[in-house]
């Protein structure tokens, strides 16, 4: 029997690993989103402005999490 030799850095596993957070909170902002317009149509131009300013901060968590990872790693 063989043992598999990991080769390259584990950061990226890591950051594999905590990308996953990002998506599942972007999924939740925006079912949110469409939940809310469900209910009450004529909000949707007020809640969408929310609906962008939640995107942007899960997307900023993801992108601060690469950057750690390449930083931390090298």
């Amino acid at each position: 029997m063989f043992l598999a030799e990991i080769s390259g850095n584990v950061n990226v596993i890591g950051y594999g690993i905590a990308a996953l957070g990002p998506g599942i909170g972007v999924g939740l902002v925006f079912a949110a989103y469409i939940q809310a317009t469900a209910r009450q149509p004529e909000s949707a131009s007020l809640t969408r402005v929310y609906m962008f300013m939640g995107f942007a901060v899960v997307e900023a968590l993801a992108l601060l999490g690469l950057v750690l990872a390449f930083a931390l790693g090298g």
